[in-house]
């Protein structure tokens, strides 16, 4: 297939709000959008299922999460809106102090379970730094979240970024500061493990493959892909350069990484080529990258964070006043 790069620099007159939301839902040239949410940061595609879950964004300590409908791209907030009565797991999260019903959500992984039953972890900022747990339930008209527990941020952490289910009912999460973060691994039974040899600059997007063996995080001040090893000594880092701010990062369907982020400001004092957002593909075992886009975003999308592949569609979340998804050709 050709490298697709697409660079598209709209100009707007002035319009109201719901004029600007109504304007994203129609096609633009070959992008199209799903309006109906604000600030989709993060996006995760339930397996076996037409629906997207997305987290949204009003200020730093509170926002929805949708579900989005690949069907017929309708969109309906799941939480708080909707939301099951909470039912505590205080087994297995017991150092969660209790339910949490207002937060900003923030990057989101999934555990799959057994039927339409999924575990849902979402990094949640505001009164609490937590990654606030879920029932999801996929098998009806539409998805349904129960609050069910909590995992307290690492002491001394500046702000969990990405999560990653990790086998054996651990989970991985990336500490993003740019001026030194790193990664940390929680067990049920220890709680928070630093990753160790994992320290870097800006720590953000988070996958692990299926055998746990390897981390790969998006390593935004470094714009680039990194690997690391999990559970070898030494440790094995290797970043691979794409050529933009990393923020997500997500499996594709044919075993790839998809790498998305964005420009925002020059890295050194030369002049450089901005973008809202850029996505690529990276070979986890070649290291081969592969651009897919390069969107130079408009007063309805400003930045980009995350992307995915849904029916042979790139689609991309974002922030910063992003008033929804913006899909793209594969």
């Amino acid at each position: 297939m050709p490298r697709l790069i697409l660079s598209l620099a709209l100009s707007l007159a002035p319009l109201g709000t719901n004029a600007l939301i109504a304007q994203t839902c129609e096609p633009d040239g070959i992008v199209k959008f799903v309006c109906g949410t604000t600030n989709p940061e993060d996006l995760y595609q339930v397996p076996g299922t037409s629906w997207v879950i997305a987290s949204g964004r009003y200020s730093d300590s509170e926002g929805p999460i949708y579900a989005v409908d690949t069907r017929d791209h309708s969109t309906r907030e799941i939480f708080p809106a909707g939301a099951l009565p909470p039912q505590h797991d205080r087994d297995t999260y017991r150092g969660c102090p209790g339910p949490n019903t207002v937060f900003q959500p923030h990057g989101l992984t999934l555990r799959q379970g057994s039927g339409s039953l999924h575990t849902l972890y979402v990094v949640g900022h505001g009164a609490r730094e937590a990654i606030e747990v879920f029932e999801l339930d996929a098998g009806g008209a539409l998805p349904t979240m129960k609050w069910i527990g909590c995992i307290p941020a690492p002491e001394g952490t500046r702000r969990i970024n990405s999560i990653t289910a990790l086998p054996g009912g651990y989970l991985g999460a990336t500490n993003f500061d740019t001026s030194g973060g790193e990664l940390w691994e929680w067990r049920p039974t220890t709680g928070w493990i630093e990753v160790p040899g994992s320290q870097m600059r800006g720590p953000n997007g988070l996958v692990s493959s299926d055998d746990g063996r390897w981390f790969y995080v998006g390593g935004w001040s470094d714009r680039a892909l990194v690997r690391v090893s999990r559970g070898q000594t030494p440790v094995q880092v290797d970043p691979i350069p794409v050529g933009f701010n990393v923020d997500n990062v997500r499996w594709g369907p044919d075993g790839k990484v998809i790498v998305a982020g964005h420009v925002t400001r020059c890295a050194g004092p030369d002049p450089c080529e901005l973008a809202a957002a850029r996505v690529a593909e990276v070979d986890p075992n070649t290291f081969a990258v592969r651009q897919l886009v390069d969107y130079k975003g408009n007063d309805f999308f400003r930045v980009g964070t995350v992307a995915i592949d849904v029916s042979g569609e790139i689609w991309i979340g974002g922030i910063n006043g992003s008033l929804g998804i913006a899909r793209f050709p594969r």
